[in-house]
């Protein structure tokens, strides 16, 4: 009977822990409730999904969305029109940013993403003459009044900026210039990241003001030895020709940044918090091993099987598009969609598939030729970049595109999470209808966008589906276990590219945040309400009750 009631003690003594420690407490699940959708226009739905289109070759209506909660407006690139969409609150186009060439002004042309904070929006442009030459930034007034408001300065970053983000509190903007090569390969501008203090006057901008980090002074071998790659126009190009950023993401304390460099599988990191920003290392990605169990995927678009998820001799490049960041527990980490990008261009192309004849495996390692059928691995669009370790003419190693998955990594670039083939499975099993075969051979859905959404100390990455569309909800305030929640469709909405996440309870509107996604091909761009919806702890809490119960009447 003692043992009885010192077990019966122990019990109770463990659930008051658990209580207190919040264990015992599931993660609130999102609800999201549509507000409207902004039509900007004809989407470019035709020429995308069933014909295998790439990004590249797409004038997106709807890529970019940035929100300003003083002038309670939307910002949405419109690279169609060469221009910003600006939205009010109820989803009504109000204005235009023209972002084309104007006299007196740098070379314009399409905007590539917007960024907004204390009422300044930054909009990345490309040169419209040449893109392999400077772009610019373009800046406007949050709350500037009629439909065609002029820009309030401008200044020049490096060739083809890509993205912008400002820092949290504002003072300091980053810019992307991703330099992509000409279609022939003669002319391959230098990656940068333009660091951009911003004065007082914004009006007041200058060269003076301009920090360029360029990627000259890394070691292309140390790059490839640490899961990059350096590889362009059959490996001549230099590193910083190669290197192409993509995606930035600002810690929330402002003093660090992390860069997504999508072609060359890696990240770069950048010390914000010295007297000059210094890029401090790139952190190679490494690669996924798709014949190790979880990480199972759908390789071939002529099996006549949907969702038929193999395990494959196979690595897979993480290439992740979209990044961002947070901070839980005192450590800081980064999220990234691992969505995956080859370079394709007339003048050259890394891209193969495995069943071509161009591409040979050695027969010592595979062994059976029937993995270079349609319905195996013969269908898959692989690298002939990586793999050929002995340089001969045959493979002895098979890289693919992109992760089709999203991933966790601390701030050092060590992965605490993966989800593997997560995303393809919850398609394939609970939303059949959404699964994409004329896609299994290339990148899967293609995990684009990424954004977290922070809600009571509680965090949640929103996943966007280039392919398959639509955002998946992950609970991941345990970085290393994430926990999936939902898939959220809306019809109509193609390809989400942009997603962003506000709190506005000083605009409060009877919820506890809002998210607008901008979907690049249907050219829309949906509002919605979210709100943390609290899962009862009560099934736990009596499960547990019940076995101290057990246990103290002795079994």
């Amino acid at each position: 009977m003692k043992k009885c009631r010192l077990q019966g003690r122990l019990v109770a003594a463990a659930f008051t822990t658990l209580l207190a420690s919040g264990a015992l407490h599931a993660a609130p699940t999102l609800e999201f409730t549509k507000l409207w959708t902004y039509d900007a226009g004809a989407s470019a739905l035709d020429n995308y999904v069933d014909q295998g289109v790439e990004d590249g070759d797409l004038a997106a209506e709807a890529e970019i969305v940035a929100y300003d909660p003083g002038s309670e407006r939307f910002f949405v690139v419109n690279g169609r029109e060469q221009g910003v969409d600006v939205l009010d609150k109820d989803g009504n186009k109000i204005a235009t940013l023209d972002t084309s060439s104007m006299p007196g002004m740098l070379p314009g042309g399409a905007p590539n993403s917007v960024a907004v904070k204390n009422g300044i929006v930054a909009v990345a442009v490309e040169n419209g003459t040449d893109k392999q030459q400077p772009g610019k930034v373009m800046f406007f007034a949050a709350d500037a009044a009629g439909t065609n408001p002029a820009p309030t300065a401008e200044i020049e970053v490096g060739a083809l900026p890509d993205m912008v983000t400002f820092t949290p509190d504002g003072m300091t903007l980053l810019v992307a210039n991703e330099a992509e090569p000409s279609d022939d390969y003669t002319v391959d501008p230098v990656g940068t990241i333009s660091v951009i203090k911003l004065p007082a006057n914004i009006a007041a901008i200058s060269a003076g003001d301009v920090t360029t980090l360029g990627f000259g002074g890394f070691n292309e071998t140390d790059i490839e030895n640490d899961g990059g790659r350096i590889f362009g126009n059959d490996d001549t190009a230099s590193v910083e020709q190669d290197i192409e950023p993509e995606y930035i993401t600002v810690s929330p304390d402002g003093k660090t940044a992390f860069v997504t460099l999508q072609e060359n599988n890696a990240v770069a990191k950048i010390d914000l918090s010295g007297a000059a920003p210094v890029i401090t290392e790139i952190q190679g990605l490494g690669y996924k091993d798709h014949s190790q169990p979880g990480n199972e995927f759908d390789a071939s678009n002529q099996d006549g099987i949907d969702g038929n998820l193999q395990l494959w001799p196979v690595l897979g490049m993480y290439q992740p598009d979209a990044i961002d960041s947070y901070q839980v527990g005192g450590n800081l980490y980064y999220v990234t969609a691992n969505e995956g990008d080859a370079r394709d261009y007339p003048g050259y192309s890394e891209e193969k598939r495995v069943g071509s004849g161009s591409y040979d495996l050695d027969p010592a390692i595979y062994t059976d030729p029937a993995i270079e059928d349609n319905n195996q691995l013969g269908r898959l669009n692989v690298t002939t970049a990586n793999g050929n370790t002995d340089a001969d003419d045959e493979f002895e190693q098979i890289y693919s595109y992109g992760g089709r998955s999203f991933s966790i990594w601390d701030e050092d670039g060590n992965q605490v999470y993966d989800s593997g083939s997560l995303i393809e499975k919850i398609i394939a099993e609970q939303f059949p209808d959404r699964w994409v075969d004329s896609r299994s051979d290339d990148k899967g859905p293609e995990p684009e966008s990424i954004t977290i959404v922070e809600i009571n100390d509680w965090f949640y990455a929103l996943v966007g589906l280039e392919r398959t569309s639509g955002f998946m909800i992950f609970d991941i305030t345990d970085p290393t276990s994430p926990v999936f929640q939902d898939y959220l469709l809306e019809d109509g909405d193609i390809s989400p590219e942009g997603i962003v996440f506000a709190l506005l309870e000083q605009h409060a509107r009877g919820g506890s945040g809002y998210v607008a996604v901008a979907n690049e091909v249907s050219g829309t761009t949906t509002l919605y309400r979210v709100s943390a919806v609290p899962v009862p702890a009560t099934l736990a809490l009596f499960a547990l009750g019940m076995l101290g119960l057990r246990v103290a009447r002795g079994r």
